[in-house]
């Protein structure tokens, strides 16, 4: 069963690879990018349901990122996770101000994290938004 489609955009290989074998284990179509630009490119190619990006990474980071994803029409009202080892207000508001639906911090564990995810695919759910 295919829940829907997640892109995840994180620099570290790892948790890209951890996160997206959990998320695929839970029935959903999930892909991955490296880094800001690339993550950029895959939304504009073929809108995921649900983008998860990481807020520090080199070159384009995931406020800049998550910003162009909402002055984008076609891909303004894509649900955006963010997470981050940065857990300050300020952090927070950044994240907000972005357009970001929802903030993960680091670490986190993989059930909270599908618990949140399940939030944004109402048929998981069982009942509307």
């Amino acid at each position: 069963m295919n829940r829907g489609s997640i892109l995840i955009v994180d620099d570290d290989p790892r948790l890209l690879h951890i996160v997206a074998m959990y998320l695929g284990i839970e029935g959903y179509d999930v892909t991955t990018a490296e880094n800001g630009e690339d993550g950029l490119a895959q939304v504009e190619a073929r809108a995921p349901d649900l983008v998860i990006l990481d807020i520090m990474m080199p070159g384009m980071d995931g406020i800049e990122t998550c910003k162009r994803i909402r002055s984008n029409p076609p891909t303004a009202e894509i649900p955006i996770v963010m997470f981050s080892a940065l857990s300050s207000d300020d952090d927070i508001e950044r994240a907000r101000l972005a357009g970001a639906n929802h903030l993960i911090t680091k670490p986190f564990n993989l059930v909270g994290l599908g618990s949140v995810v399940k939030t944004f695919f109402p048929a998981d759910v069982g009942s509307p938004r």
